[in-house]
C-alpha cells in the first residue's frame, strides 16, 4: 500500500493532547500526517509541520498582532487563508491525499471553511460536536464533499469516549485515502471511456428527465442528475467549475427565477453562470419558472415578506402539503426572469441552446394543469428573445415540457450540439 499524505487541522493550543492521538492513529495506519496549528492563543507541546506564524504569515497576518488584538474572528479569517494556501501548495505538487479536522464550532467552522476550497474527490472529514445545530450544519459543508462526524460528546481530551471517536475519525479518513490511487489533481486530467454529462431534475420534470436519462445511458453517455432544489444546484455549478462534466442539460434551471424572487430554491447570484465560464455546452429550458417555492403554507397567515410583497395568496398555488406550496408566477416575474437568464446566457463561451416548449414547462403548466397560463409564459419568450444574442439558439417546440417527446428532442439537440464528445464511439450514434 501507497502511503498518504493526510493533513490535520488542529488548534494545538487547546487541542494538542487529541491532536496528537489522531495524529498516532493514523500513522500506525502506514500513513504520513501534515499538521497545521491554528492556535491563536498559547503556546503548544506538541510540534506541528506548519506553525501559527507560518499559517499567518501565509494569510498575509503576523501572529503576534492576532494573539494580541484578542479579536478571535479576524484571526480565524487569517488562519483559514493561511492553512488554505499552505495546503493549496502542497496540493499543486501532488501531495495531499485528505483533510481532516475536529472540535466544537470554532474549530469546526475553521476546519471546514479551509475544507471548501478543495475539489471533489479529496476525502474531508471533520469530527464535530456542533454539527447538529441546526443553523450551523448546512453552512459547514455547503456544496461540498465533506463528510461530517457528529460526536455526541465535547471533544475536549482524552477518554473512553473520545479514543473511540479517534479511532473512528482515523479509520474514517484512512479508508477513504485508501480507496484509490488518490483524487486527480484537476478532472479535466481524468480520462473517460463515456463523455459525463449533469442534468438538473425536479418532481414537476420528472416523466421527461427519467426518459431522457434512460436514453442518453443507454447511448453511452454517463448522466449525473441533481435535484434542482437550490442546493443541489448549487453543488452542480461548482463541479462544473472543477471540470467534472463535458456537458450540461440544465433542465430546470429554476434556481435563477427564485433568487430573483425570493423563493425556497434560490441557488445563489452565480446559478447558471459554471458552463458557460468554461465553454462546455449546455442546454437549458425554462423549466421551473413558472412557480415560486413559498412553502410552509403557514407563511400564508403569518404577513410573511414573500407572500405579502408578491401577493401569493391571491395567486393559483399548488399546495400537496402544508410543507410544500408552490405558486404560479405572474407576466410582469417572467419578464423580469427572462432579462437575467439572457443576461447571463449571452456571457457563456460555449455552444448553448436554449428549448421552448409551447405547451407548458412543467407537469403542473400543462394544458388543464393549474398552473397553465400561456399568456404569462407568452411574456417570458417575448423579453427573452429580444434580449438574447444571436449565439444562442433558440429552438422551440409545440409540446409540454414533461414528455417522453420532449425528452426525445432534447436528445436529438443534445446530440447535434455535443457531437463532438459522441463522435468518439460509433456507439452513441446508434
Amino acid at each position: 500500500m501507497t502511503h498518504k499524505a493526510i493533513a490535520i487541522l488542529a488548534s494545538l493550543d487547546t487541542k494538542g493532547e487529541e491532536a496528537a492521538c489522531l495524529r498516532n492513529l493514523i500513522e500506525q495506519k502506514g500513513h504520513r500526517v501534515l499538521l497545521l496549528d491554528t492556535s491563536t492563543g498559547g503556546k503548544s507541546a506538541v510540534k506541528a509541520e506548519y506553525t501559527p506564524k507560518e499559517l499567518a504569515a501565509a494569510g498575509n497576518g503576523d501572529i503576534q498582532e492576532l494573539i494580541e488584538s484578542k479579536d478571535s474572528a479576524k484571526a480565524s479569517a487569517c488562519m483559514i487563508v493561511g492553512a488554505t494556501k499552505i495546503l493549496q501548495g502542497i496540493d499543486e505538487r501532488k501531495e495531499l491525499d485528505g483533510i481532516v479536522a475536529f472540535g466544537g464550532t470554532t474549530n469546526t467552522t475553521i476546519g471546514t471553511s479551509v475544507m471548501k476550497n478543495f475539489r471533489f474527490g479529496i476525502p474531508k472529514v471533520v469530527l464535530s460536536s456542533s454539527v447538529s445545530v441546526p443553523a450551523l450544519a448546512a453552512e459547514y459543508f455547503g456544496t461540498k464533499d465533506i463528510s461530517i462526524l457528529h460526536s455526541v460528546v465535547d471533544v475536549a481530551g482524552l477518554n473512553a469516549l473520545t479514543e473511540d471517536l479517534f479511532k473512528r475519525l482515523a479509520g474514517t479518513v484512512c479508508g477513504m485515502v485508501e480507496v484509490q490511487g488518490g483524487p486527480p489533481s484537476s478532472w479535466q486530467e481524468v480520462t473517460r471511456d463515456k463523455p459525463m454529462v449533469c442534468l438538473t431534475e425536479f418532481k414537476f420534470s420528472e416523466h421527461c428527465c427519467a426518459h431522457l436519462r434512460k436514453i442518453l445511458t443507454d447511448m453511452g453517455f454517463i448522466v449525473i442528475p441533481f435535484h434542482a432544489q437550490g442546493s443541489g444546484d448549487r453543488a452542480m455549478e461548482d463541479l462544473i467549475a472543477d471540470g467534472i462534466f463535458d456537458a450540461v442539460i440544465d433542465m430546470v434551471p429554476a434556481g435563477v427565477a427564485e433568487e430573483i424572487l425570493g423563493g425556497n430554491r434560490a441557488a445563489g447570484p452565480t446559478r447558471l453562470e459554471a458552463a458557460g465560464r468554461r465553454g462546455i455546452p449546455q442546454i437549458v429550458t425554462p423549466c421551473g419558472f413558472d412557480m415560486i417555492s413559498c412553502g410552509p403554507f403557514k407563511r400564508a397567515a403569518s404577513k410573511d415578506p414573500l407572500w405579502e410583497s408578491r401577493n401569493l395568496q391571491e395567486r393559483k398555488l399548488f399546495v400537496p402539503d402544508m410543507f410544500r406550496v408552490q405558486a404560479r408566477t405572474s407576466a410582469e416575474e417572467l419578464r423580469e426572469v427572462a432579462r437575467e437568464v439572457a443576461r447571463k446566457l449571452n456571457m457563456a463561451t460555449g455552444p448553448v441552446v436554449f428549448m421552448l416548449p409551447g405547451k407548458g414547462w412543467s407537469s403542473l403548466d400543462k394544458e388543464g394543469g393549474l398552473f397553465y397560463d400561456p399568456e404569462a409564459d407568452a411574456a417570458f419568450v417575448e423579453e427573452f428573445k429580444m434580449l438574447v444574442d444571436s449565439k444562442v439558439t433558440v429552438v422551440e417546440h409545440d409540446m409540454n415540457l414533461d414528455t417522453a417527446e420532449f425528452a426525445e428532442e432534447v436528445v436529438r439537440c443534445f446530440l447535434r450540439t455535443t457531437n463532438h464528445l459522441s463522435s468518439n464511439s460509433a456507439e452513441l450514434q446508434k
